[in-house]
């Protein structure tokens, strides 16, 4: 999908936000503000809104001289999330539908967003995603495609969230123990975003392989992928896409058998997928 004007002030607002996070004087924040209003005069609307920040993105990190701008506030998303898997292990293991608990969790986990048009409190998600039904619903179908598959790939969003989609990736490798699995992760540090180092920190090199998928964007942008991650992508069996920027990149997609796993934070997407801001969302194409 591509930009609405909408995107642009969003956009616009994320310069704050980075400003906040990495502790910006004035002069610093107001130059990152009108950097940002500047360059959004010159947006592309045949691009995807990820597309977008990858040029906003760095352009602020030039600015600022950081190369992670969200590195501090990643390392506090990872111990936070940390600090829920005993309580979300307990549910996991009690529940009598192991699968749609462990995906629902992974979907709770994606309210870490630092660049959504509105905010979730992961507490309150946690407490409610095991009482709250998916909007669009091909749970289903997604279960009947795991059970055939012999590679899937689940690629990654945020930093925090891929605490969640660690127990998400246990279960599926407890129910399906014959497929090989894939995490796919960006090529650099964008937004809060999961990189090789969180992943690989996290413990996913021990339970599946990393991929890096080379892309400098907040999404799976499949013209910027490099070449080992165009060849995963089109050739595993399933691709799990977690979070709205990978959405907003493969919608659409030249290939099939694609689940969008994500929480509806913004207007544009919940106008794409015809639902609310706020519904959960489990959506097979």
């Amino acid at each position: 999908m591509t930009i609405d004007k909408a995107c642009v002030e969003c956009i616009i607002n994320q310069s704050l936000r980075v400003a906040n996070a990495i502790h910006a004087s004035a002069a610093l924040t107001e130059n990152l503000k009108s950097t940002v209003t500047k360059m959004s005069k010159t947006f592309s609307y045949d691009d995807a809104p990820p597309e977008i920040a990858s040029y906003v993105y760095e352009e602020m990190a030039r600015i600022a001289q950081k190369i992670d701008l969200y590195d501090e506030v990643k390392e506090l998303s990872t111990k936070k999330a940390l600090s829920f898997v005993p309580f979300l292990k307990e549910h996991i293991s009690t529940s009598q539908d192991k699968l749609l608990i462990a995906t629902k969790i992974a979907v709770a986990g994606n309210v870490i967003d630092l660049a959504a048009e509105v905010e979730f409190d992961l507490d309150e998600e946690l407490q409610k995603i095991f009482h709250t039904d998916f909007a669009h619903d091909d749970f289903a179908l997604l279960q009947e495609k795991l059970s055939t598959a012999k590679r899937v790939l689940l690629i990654g969003d945020n930093v925090g969230e891929h605490i969640f989609d660690y127990l998400f990736l246990e279960m599926m490798r407890e129910l399906y123990p014959n497929t090989n699995y894939f995490y796919m992760v960006r090529g650099n540090p964008i937004i809060n975003d999961v990189t090789v180092k969180e992943a690989v920190e996290a413990g996913f090199d021990k339970i599946c392989e990393v991929v890096d998928s080379g892309v400098n964007t907040p999404g799976f942008a499949y013209n910027r992928a490099n070449t080992y991650s165009k060849e995963l992508f089109d050739s595993v069996d399933l691709v799990i896409s977690k979070g709205m920027g990978n959405y907003e990149c493969m919608s659409p997609s030249h290939r099939s058998d694609i689940c969008f796993l994500l929480k509806v934070k913004c207007g544009v997407v919940a106008a794409s997928l015809k639902k609310e801001v706020g519904d959960i969302i489990c959506k097979m194409v």
